[in-house]
């Protein structure tokens, strides 16, 4: 992965998640969080650095000064990140140290820390032996509020992000034709993300006809098909390093009836449940907005995933709209909304936005239409 200049860039900015951080952990009991290389890390720092073997751990200690220990190799790229010129310590360590022990040394008198949610279980394993009789806890219970709760920039990078991809989703009639394999259209699709401005690929979905009834559909070298519905689900990240996510619904020549049926139930189950979006309600409940249509339609059964995710610095993150979450939306919230129909060995269809929770309700990041946008079979 390619590395991002983070949003916001500021210095202070950085500093001031780390005073957050520290002041949760705190109050949670936590005497230190240990953060190895991932999207937790960035966020506090803005350093992507690489998942190696070599430990790299961002040590946020309650009560003093936050420590980056990285491998020495890794060091100038560590100085030259936001990490460096946001005055962050960096303590170095040479290929015959123990790093751990170093860790260890750093944390000396914790009765807990909290680790990342995604350490390697090696790195996990080497930590508990050096903190013996130490609690673990994930650290996500104390970073996840802090990061579901995006910024003005970051809404802003995500806004960009939005616009990016829906200008893809313009040009995806261009490729999508009846003779052309999946994986001819995929390819097409992920040199336009790119070109759109995004930093990297994260997945490009096109599920053509049967296929479209599998949510995560691999491209494979089906070939598309008069009547065909295609599900076109593509993402990817943005110089800033914030995620896109948006699926819109195709198809090539004539759509059959009870296709169409079902996707003017899915439409409006789609928007009934950005519709509910705003603060005050739950993630349970935006989940039951779209679910209810759906199932009132009499396609319950035929959803057979989450309404939505969290996105971010990650495609997916807290907060996730499902059923049993009560978690209440707050303003700077931002995840997707979209329900999908599968009908296996048929047909599938999905519509999917990414939306923020306002002060007042709800404002959609991708714009284009949800209408089945139907490509010529000729």
């Amino acid at each position: 992965m390619t590395d991002h200049d983070e949003v916001p860039s500021a210095d202070h900015e950085f500093q001031e998640r780390i005073r957050r951080a520290q002041a949760s952990a705190g109050e949670s009991g936590i005497d230190a969080l240990l953060l190895s290389p991932g999207s937790d890390l960035r966020y506090l720092t803005g350093y992507q650095a690489l998942p190696l073997e070599r430990l790299t751990c961002l040590v946020v200690r309650a009560g003093a000064d936050p420590v980056l220990v990285v491998p020495n190799l890794e060091r100038p790229a560590a100085e030259a990140s936001p990490a460096g010129a946001s005055g962050l310590e960096i303590v170095g360590w040479d290929e015959t140290d123990d790093p751990y022990a170093l860790v260890a040394g750093l944390v000396s008198g914790a009765g807990t820390v909290a680790l990342d949610n995604q350490m390697w279980a090696e790195k996990v394993l080497r930590l508990r032996d050096a903190l013996p009789g130490v609690r673990q806890r994930l650290a996500g219970d104390v970073i996840s509020p802090l990061r579901m709760r995006k910024s003005p920039a970051e809404i802003t990078a995500l806004r960009e992000a939005g616009a990016a991809i829906d200008r893809v989703h313009a040009n995806v009639p261009n490729w999508l034709k009846a003779g052309r394999t999946e994986r001819e259209v995929g390819a097409d699709i992920a040199e336009a993300i790119r070109a759109e401005g995004h930093a990297t690929v994260d997945f490009v979905i096109v599920g053509s006809g049967p296929n479209g009834a599998s949510p995560h559909h691999e491209l494979s070298d089906r070939v598309i098909l008069p009547g065909d519905p295609v599900v076109v689900d593509i993402g990817g990240t943005t110089p800033a390093g914030y995620c896109s996510d948006c699926t819109r619904m195709y198809v090539v020549g004539e759509p059959s009836a009870d296709f169409l049926t079902s996707y003017e139930v899915l439409q409006r189950a789609q928007a009934a449940a950005v519709d509910h979006v705003r603060p005050g309600v739950t993630c349970a409940s935006v989940d039951a907005a779209a679910r209810d249509v759906i199932a009132q339609g009499g396609y319950g059964e035929l959803f057979i995933h989450r309404t939505g995710h969290g996105i971010g610095l990650e495609t997916h993150e807290d907060p996730y709209i499902i059923q049993g979450n009560d978690q209440v939306l707050e303003p700077g919230m931002a995840f997707s909304i979209e329900p999908g129909i599968y009908h296996p060995g048929r047909h599938g269809a999905r519509i999917e936005d990414i939306v923020v929770c306002t002060d007042d309700g709800v404002e959609a990041l991708n714009r284009r239409t949800h209408d089945l946008v139907v490509v010529p079979a000729e």
